[in-house]
């Protein structure tokens, strides 16, 4: 199996290299226009002048079976593109494109060329959220905060909370009947956000903070009189009475905490299988951020 990876960025080479590089039977492909950094990244992975690429139409005329996108979230909308034009399976990391029309025209090109169109929301594959979808869930929490990172709207809601509001939407019990959206804009720059959800007996709130003090994601889910927290990824804390906590194994690789290794394998298990994948759920999501952008721009107006 040919196995492009397009992009060698931090994502890329921190949480999909380590996986990709040892997958059994696949043959890997670099692509970055940058060709010191390929340089280094394939020398690194000892891949042959034959699997590093600095232009895409080199790495296309390879006849990939799959392909990684991890390029500049600008530059997704060209290189899906002509990925999907090609019949190419494309896995995206999280988002497609920072412009709504954009990601619904992706999605509708992958359906029309019947190819599988993939985005990365690890975050369903995590052990930790994955164990909370059995848990009750009256009320979901979760806050993703930073430190010192105010940033224009869109691109802070689409590079980033983007995976908060994926993970509610996730958990969420039921459908949603009720979407508010409260922030604080100074000087053009996002400061915080909260997104409420809502449905038939349950409630779930989403948080950024990028003055907050401290880098931290927590996620909690509680209902009938039971509560399960996930802190960082890495930490479960049951509470019904006393707290009972399960920390992540100390050879428990990051990419497996973070549900990277799962949402790779379950993306090439469906290549492998002939399944098309489809990207109309993912869509919803970029959907429900598409309007906590406007709900942030005419809250400041």
């Amino acid at each position: 199996m040919k196995v492009g990876c397009i992009g060698l960025g931090d994502i890329a080479r921190k949480a999909y290299l380590p996986v990709l590089s040892v997958l059994p039977g696949a043959e890997l492909h670099l692509h970055t226009r940058t060709p010191a950094t390929l340089t280094r990244v394939a020398d690194e992975l000892r891949l042959p002048p034959a699997q590093r690429h600095t232009d895409l139409g080199s790495l296309l005329a390879q006849g990939l079976d799959a392909a990684f996108v991890h390029a500049p979230t600008a530059v997704h909308p060209e290189i899906v593109t002509a990925l999907l034009e090609a019949g190419v399976p494309t896995y995206v990391d999280k988002p497609l494109a920072y412009e709504l029309a954009d990601s619904e025209r992706l999605v509708a090109l992958a359906e029309e060329r019947r190819t599988s169109l993939a985005v990365g929301f690890n975050r369903r594959h995590a052990p930790g959220y994955a164990q909370c979808a059995e848990h009750p869930r009256e009320l979901i929490l979760m806050q993703k905060n930073r430190t010192g990172l105010p940033e224009e709207p869109r691109t802070m809601i689409l590079d980033d909370f983007i995976h908060v509001v994926d993970t509610l939407r996730f958990l969420a019990p039921g459908p949603v009947d009720d979407v508010t959206v409260r922030a604080r804009v100074r000087d053009g720059l996002l400061h915080h956000v909260v997104l409420q959800l809502a449905g038939d007996g349950f409630t779930a709130l989403g948080v950024m903070n990028r003055l907050s003090g401290s880098a931290e994601e927590i996620l909690e889910v509680s209902g009938q009189d039971t509560k399960r927290q996930v802190v960082n990824l890495a930490e479960v804390v049951d509470h019904k009475g006393q707290p009972t906590v399960r920390r992540r194994g100390d050879w428990v690789p990051v990419a497996r905490q973070r549900g990277i290794e799962q949402a790779v394998h379950s993306f090439l298990d469906a290549v492998r299988a002939g399944r098309v994948l489809s990207a109309r759920d993912a869509l919803e999501t970029h959907d429900l951020c598409e309007r906590v952008v406007r709900a942030v721009h005419e809250g400041s107006a």
